[in-house]
């Protein structure tokens, strides 16, 4: 096992060099359905990079949480899932035609679709159609 240098504070750990079984990045913690829960982390791991310049402090470093100490994910809500399909809805709806394409629109430098902007047609298989009115409002 390689010993971890503790120059910032934190133990530092060259890339591939961590014990897996017991600290895990935030990306690790949610692959495994887990959360930091409130826990401070505990070494930084050095990126590729950085890791072949031991005397660099390192530009891109992510932090370790132990996994013992992890907490179980939060179940999604139909609250939650209601609000993030309602920020979905907002990016991916045209304004002109209201039609909901399942990719994001470039709303920001056309301001729609591409078939209300320049008359390019859109393959049907890859937007629905406006919801009648009262129907349900999520779209999974």
């Amino acid at each position: 096992m390689t010993q971890a240098r503790v120059p910032q504070g934190l133990p530092e750990y060259d890339w591939g060099t961590a014990p897996t079984g017991e600290l895990a990045t935030r990306r690790q913690l949610r692959a495994a359905r887990l959360r930091p829960g409130g826990h401070e982390p505990v070494a930084v791991l050095r990126c590729r990079a950085c890791a072949t310049r031991p005397h660099r402090t390192c530009t891109r470093p992510a932090y370790l949480y132990r996994v013992d100490l992890a907490w179980p994910i939060r179940p999604m809500t139909l609250a939650k899932e209601a609000a993030l399909d309602a920020a979905m809805a907002a990016r991916s709806t045209c304004p002109v035609c209201r039609r909901r394409f399942h990719h994001c629109l470039p709303l920001r430098t056309i301001g729609s679709c591409l078939e209300c902007h320049d008359g390019t047609p859109a393959d049907p298989a890859s937007y629905t159609t406006p919801p009648a009115p009262g129907t349900h409002p999520l779209a999974a």
